[in-house]
């Protein structure tokens, strides 16, 4: 098979591509690097550019037959898409749409979109289902409910089919060290704790007043190599999965909710170092989280997380030196 990864200089889009040549696809890549890294690229195929670019994408797609297209490009910084919302909604949906169009007008059939755990509800035991209530609690998490709205809608009146995987809490890295998090300052939780490590600062609780066991947000933290063998298994059971209806939803995580508490005194265990904690505001956008069952996936795709938190973390450490070595911080 042949797979166009859009976003596929990126974090997760580096590692699907790993996992998918590993598992013996083609893979070309279209990437505008406002986020991504050459490095990362390697010697696949390259496409520099939007994804809302027509005729970039019409050379792309008379260039290569491609088989499925993996959609991995989209703003995803909760707090930023607070502050920028309509930079958001352009990116993830109007830019979205115009990739869809491209497909359809080069007859390309297959589509796997990055979707979130964010667009669920919570409900009182945090635990969500592909059944359960939606409720986006932020700018990004709306753009990733509308885009799926439209991507289901689009299956009814074309022939494109969709796999929509709602990812929980990527964490870790490839564990080859082909890729991993680029960016030199991220965002989520296992970054800052690393941050807080490394420079012997402070670590942050943002949020300790919802209702979970302990106050601090709660997780479903999968390591990315299983993520990325997620998106292989939906490839290669794409047809079968879709065979009845073709749009599908799949919630990608562990099915084990950890807290933001509990995941800094696991830090501090793997490191065996203290850490200096403190209790923060929550940020713009935050909420108090959700964890998953997986069993439609394990049923229908035959896939399961198989790494632990441990081992995620672990590889998130290893990676640190690496990425000093490959991209300079």
């Amino acid at each position: 098979m042949k797979v166009l990864i859009t976003g596929g200089a990126g974090y997760i889009g580096s590692t699907v591509a790993s996992a998918c040549e590993d598992a013996g696809h083609s893979v070309v890549i279209l990437d505008d690097f406002s986020t991504g890294r050459r490095e990362f690229v390697g010697e696949r195929p390259l496409y520099e550019g939007d994804i809302a670019d027509d005729a970039l994408l019409d050379r792309l797609f008379t260039e290569h037959q491609i088989d499925a297209v993996v959609h991995c490009a989209a703003k995803i910084i909760v707090p930023e898409s607070v502050t920028i919302p309509l930079s958001y909604y352009e990116n993830n949906v109007s830019k979205t749409i115009r990739l869809l169009n491209a497909l359809q007008r080069n007859k390309v059939g297959r589509f796997l979109f990055s979707s979130s755990a964010s667009i669920y509800a919570s409900d009182e035991n945090f635990v969500v289902t592909e059944e359960s209530p939606l409720e986006p609690g932020s700018p990004y998490a709306r753009t990733k409910f509308m885009v799926e709205l439209i991507l289901e809608d689009f299956t009814k009146a074309s022939d494109v089919k969709v796999a929509s995987l709602r990812y929980f809490n990527p964490i870790g890295t490839d564990p080859k060290m082909r890729s991993g998090q680029q960016l030199e300052k991220p965002s989520h939780v296992l970054a800052k704790l690393l941050e807080a490590w490394v420079n012997k600062e402070t670590f942050t609780v943002t949020g300790v007043d919802w209702p979970t066991r302990d106050g601090s947000g709660i997780r479903d933290y999968i390591h990315v190599w299983d993520l990325a063998q997620a998106h292989v298994a939906a490839l290669e059971g794409f047809d079968k999965a879709t065979a009845e209806s073709p749009y599908q939803v799949f919630n990608i995580g562990t099915g084990n909710g950890v807290t933001v508490k509990e995941l800094a005194a696991s830090f501090e265990e793997i490191t065996g170092e203290p850490l200096k904690v403190q209790f923060g505001d929550p940020r713009p956008g935050d909420v108090a989280g959700v964890y998953t069952v997986s069993t439609k996936a394990r049923d229908i795709l035959g896939w399961e997380a198989k790494l632990t938190e441990t081992e995620a973390v672990r590889d998130a450490i290893a990676w640190l030196p690496v990425r000093q070595e490959m991209l300079g911080y």
